[in-house]
């Protein structure tokens, strides 16, 4: 794939739940001819990544959130569930799934996610405007080096090796990087990744099998306490596994489970003000993150006594968001890395539940007249092999240290948060040219500026040249005081994919107007203007958000119509100010301006998706049926 001068070109590197959202909203948002090259190095992954993939999700694997907040459409609350219920070939679904009516509050078999997500690609590709193509490439991407506008990128063909490197080089206008979670190497577990009784990925195909050949009566040691941890003794619980599973945490984090009726929902609070003030060491700090806690929750209890105390800890914690960043940046760096990595497990356990379907099996498993699941306290120091094939795993608990022997050990600290320990070719790549650098303040993920572009080591934008999801995890946490499992916050993901998408073609249409240098100015020209007509801007908002939020060619296509006539009138309205350039790029300037107001309203985390869908005007009559 050479350039073409025909038609710009973004190339989206990750094809899993993020490149995917990004396609898709790329595919609906174009206007102009352009190509998007969606690039996956493992066919399996796409349209899935590792969260998500068939072949590393048995049935019994269900989203730890209910299904009604699986949409990949922030905008339409019930797509997923829809699309379970009336478009989804369930020939192949094994019962009880063959058979079971979806609902917005109840659970869902996380494989089905990766036919939801090529459906919806499907759609996307289908109804794009003329000229708008998505082509899907097999392949991992390399390097990347800044070339004229845009980047030259080294890809590597399936099944190729280092010593035999199969490569081209594709350039892009624009690259999007959607690289997904990073493998992640422990030293406990340095001696026996080789080992067969030892599962390193537990979503992996070979994880799976191994589950499933284990003898029922085996002892199996799960490292870790959380979400992960919960698909894999379940599955083993569900088959009717009767040996000992020791779930070892440091923590000793049990998630909650949600209520049957369960609604997400988003609350305001106080700021927590104390938590605003100097820092002066950690104890002091964390004693008052539990003085604003405990009356936070006593607020929520007193004011909101519908609100069910499960989750009132997730109310709390969504609620402060707003001020978490301001309180971030008070904490050092070095002390805000260790706080992070001492309290993540229990914060995600905070802003999330997990459904019943996963958690009731697990609970009564921890019963003492079950017993088969117990909770083991401590740090895991090492795990060795024994001569009878077993392993041995030592954990240093808060009073003494213990062994646990066991059959099997599955490792749930498979993903690497720390880009300084990456060991990705592309993402070396991207350090050595100085084309990104790792979070400096929390040492998750990497630099990007507030509209997901790479930064420099000297903070400066690397080039046409964005990032969603998971590398973005510091930035979140700092910027939009995003804690907890931010990693794995499909909200979040789908969010990005919106900003992005505007973003990336914002920037390929100015460039092909020659109005890039124009901008700034017209920014501030547009103050003047919104005096002369702030019911024309509005309305001109609103018809936007209404665009962005369309699937259909025919839709978009009737509003973005309407959308011209009202910038024109805009223009032209009675006072409305001169601006010293020709009216089609005084037009093209204003739209700029009114996507990104639209987008701010698609990506308003301060309301829930219902909510949200109300505030915008975009809700039907009939959206509450499913």
């Amino acid at each position: 794939m050479l350039r073409t001068a025909a038609f710009s070109r973004v190339l989206v590197v990750g094809a899993g739940l993020a490149g995917t959202a990004t396609a898709i909203r790329l595919l609906c948002f174009a206007r102009r001819p352009l190509e998007i090259v969606l690039l996956e190095r493992r066919a399996d992954y796409r349209s899935a990544g590792v969260a998500y993939h068939r072949d590393g999700n048995p049935w019994d694997h269900v989203f730890n959130i209910q299904a009604g907040r699986m949409s990949a459409f922030r905008e339409d609350v019930l797509d997923f569930v829809r699309w379970t219920n009336r478009e989804a070939d369930r020939r192949d679904w094994p019962a009880p799934w063959a058979a079971y009516e979806f609902t917005e509050h109840g659970p869902a078999p996380r494989r089905i996610f990766q036919d939801y997500l090529a459906d919806r690609l499907a759609h996307a590709r289908q109804q794009a405007c003329d000229g708008v193509v998505l082509v899907e490439a097999d392949g991992e991407a390399i390097d990347i080096e800044p070339c004229d506008a845009g980047f030259d990128v080294t890809v590597r063909r399936p099944g190729a090796h280092d010593q035999v490197p199969e490569s081209s080089v594709l350039f892009a206008d624009h690259v999007v990087l959607a690289t997904g979670l990073e493998l992640r190497d422990t030293p406990f577990s340095a001696g026996v990744l080789d080992h067969p009784s030892f599962v390193r990925n537990p979503y992996s195909v070979a994880a799976i099998r191994t589950l499933e050949s284990l003898p029922p009566t085996a002892s199996v040691a799960i490292v870790g306490s959380v979400l992960s941890a919960y698909d894999s003794a379940s599955h083993l619980l569900r088959r009717g596994h009767t040996g000992t599973i020791s779930l070892i945490s440091r923590t000793g984090t049990i998630f909650r489970t949600y209520p049957d009726d369960h609604e997400h929902g988003v609350i305001r609070l106080a700021c927590p003000t104390s938590l605003l003030r100097p820092y002066l060491d950690r104890e002091e700090f964390l004693d008052r993150v539990r003085t604003e806690w405990h009356a936070a929750c006593a607020t929520v209890r007193g004011e909101h006594p519908d609100i069910d105390p499960e989750v009132i800890a997730e109310r709390v914690t969504k609620a402060w968001e707003p001020h978490l960043a301001e309180a971030i940046a008070k904490i050092p760096s070095p002390e805000l890395r260790r706080l992070l990595d001492e309290f993540s497990t229990l914060v995600a356990a905070l802003r999330v539940c997990a459904v019943d379907y996963t958690m009731s099996v697990i609970e009564s498993a921890m019963q003492p007249s079950d017993g088969r699941v117990r909770l083991v306290l401590g740090r895991v120091e090492a795990i060795t092999p024994t001569d009878s094939d077993r392993l041995v795993v030592t954990v240093a608990g808060p009073e003494a240290k213990q062994t646990v022997e066991a059959d099997l050990v599955v490792s749930n600290f498979a993903r690497e948060p720390d880009y300084e320990r990456v060991d990705q070719p592309l993402w070396r790549r991207l350090f050595e040219r100085d084309l990104a650098v790792p979070h400096r303040r929390t040492g998750r993920g990497v630099e990007v500026d507030q509209r997901g572009t790479l930064l420099t080591s000297a903070g400066e934008p690397s080039g046409p040249l964005s990032v969603v999801g998971v590398p973005r995890e510091g930035d979140e946490i700092v910027r939009n005081g995003r804690t907890g499992a931010f990693a794995f916050n499909l909200a979040a993901i789908k969010n990005q994919s919106i900003a992005v998408a505007a973003q990336v073609l914002e920037q390929l249409e100015l460039r092909e107007d020659g109005l890039v240098r124009h901008l700034a100015g017209y920014r501030g020209h547009l103050r003047t203007l919104e005096q002369a007509s702030r019911a024309g801007f509005e309305e001109a908002v609103v018809l936007e958000v209404r665009r962005l939020a369309m699937r259909t060619r025919s839709e978009r296509e009737l509003l973005d119509t309407e959308l011209g006539d009202c910038i024109r009138s805009v223009a032209t309205a009675p006072g409305a100010p001169a601006y010293p350039i020709d009216a089609t790029g005084r037009d093209r300037l204003m739209r700029v301006i009114v996507t990104r107001a639209a987008v701010a309203r698609l990506t308003d985390v301060s309301v829930t998706p219902r909510q949200l869908r109300r505030q915008l005007g975009l809700a039907a009559p009939d959206e509450a049926e499913v």
